[in-house]
This record gives structure tokens, sequence and C-alpha cells, in this order.
């Protein structure tokens, strides 16, 4: 064990604060712009009925179709900067319906199965593991070039573990471009945070597995301290 350093209480406020104004974003983009979208949408679709011009009741009927894909959008965008499901049902139901919104936009089937008894986790937690899946799931879209994700949760007394594999084409650490090397840092630094761990592994034509674990009761629980992973690689 050992105590967090200043330069990751800095970091960890700094994921905190911008968590906060992600939510703040996500409901207003659905309560705000979205319901002002739909208010327009019905007062579209008022006006379509009172018209008898052809040309100008296609217009309108043009301008609510593009209305109601931008309320479409909206929606999910709110959906995937902060899950509503995270805090009212917790991290499996967050993840699984996060897991449908990811299938219906890249077309990728997730699988996901869940070994034994779901545990509550502190809401600040609950993110960091939630982001590293999303985080897991769009690395798989953008560069494993694989039609299938799995994720598997092992619930037990002490910890959660968390484990993702795309099946996709895998790929070498030396040859990683900045972003994704970035995307990697960043999720490992999440769970470090988090009290947790994330281990990456992957292999040229076997795919990627991305393996989260973390303390839920005991010491390990204390965001002050942190685990250490000294086995963790890419």
């Amino acid at each position: 064990m050992e105590l967090l350093s200043a330069n990751q209480y800095i970091s960890s406020y700094i994921i905190q604060s911008q968590e906060e104004e992600i939510k703040r974003i996500a409901l207003e983009l659905h309560e705000g712009v979205g319901q002002n979208l739909y208010s327009l949408y019905t007062g579209l679709q008022l006006i379509e009925t009172g018209t008898e011009q052809p040309q100008l009741k296609s217009y309108i009927q043009e301008m609510g179709r593009l209305m109601e894909r931008t309320i479409q959008e909206i929606r999910l965008l709110s959906v995937e900067l902060h899950p509503p499901s995270l805090s009212a049902l917790g991290l499996l139901p967050a993840v699984k319906s996060y897991a449908k919104l990811y299938t219906s936009t890249f077309g990728i089937v997730v699988e996901s199965e869940s070994t034994g008894e779901e545990q509550s986790i502190p809401e600040q937690r609950n993110i960091a593991v939630f982001r590293v899946c999303q985080e897991a799931l769009a690395n798989a879209a953008k560069y494993a070039d694989t039609s299938r994700v799995k994720i598997n949760f092992f619930w037990e007394e002490k910890g959660l573990k968390i484990v993702i594999k795309d099946f996709g084409r895998g790929f070498n650490y030396e040859e990683c471009n900045h972003g994704r090397l970035s995307g990697l840092a960043a999720m490992k630094e999440r769970m470090l945070l988090a009290g947790g761990g994330c281990v990456i592994s992957s292999k040229i034509g076997e795919g990627t597995t991305i393996e989260i674990s973390l303390p839920l009761n005991g010491d390990s629980g204390d965001q002050r301290r942190v685990c250490i992973d000294k086995n963790s690689a890419c």
C-alpha cells in the first residue's frame, strides 16, 4: 500500500470536477436542449396539419425528420456522457444499457455475463469503472476491427473483477500511436486513483484483453491509499 502523491490528489480532484461538469452538461442536454427541441418538433407537426400546400407540407415534413434525428442524437449523447442508470441502478445495469447503445451505433455485439452477487459501489469509484469500460469499448470500435466484444463481471466479497475481451486484430504496444497510448494510460490512471488496477494485454491476431480490479471493502476502499500493481503492463 502506498499513499497517494500530491500529483495523484490533483489528478483525482480534476477528474472529479470534470465528472461533475459532464453530469451537469448531460442533464442540460436531456432536460433543456432536448425538451426544447421536442417542443419545436410538436409545433412543426401542428403546423403541418394546418397547411394544404403540398410543397410547404413536404418541406415541413423534412424539417420534422431532421429535428427528430437531432433529438435522438442529443439523447444518445446525453446517455453517453452520463447514463442516468449508473446512479439509479448501479454499474452492471449501466454497462448493459450502454452496451445496447454501443451495438446500435457501431454494429459490434457486446456479450455480458455476471458471476456472483452485485454489490454497491461508491459513486466516484462507480464512475471510474464505468469510464474505463466505456473507453475499452471505444478502443475496440476504433482499433480492433471486430464484430464481437465480451464483458465478464466477477463479483466476490472483497472485490470486483471485470474482463473485457474484443477478439480483434490485437496490437503491439511498442507500435501504439499516441492517441491509443493516451487512452490506455488514462484507463490505468483512473483505476489507480479509484484504488484498483487495470492490466491490458494484447496479441496480434487474437485480440486485446483488459482486466479491471476494484477492492470493495476494507482499507483498500479508502481513496487516500491505492494498491500498486507492479506487474501491470501496457
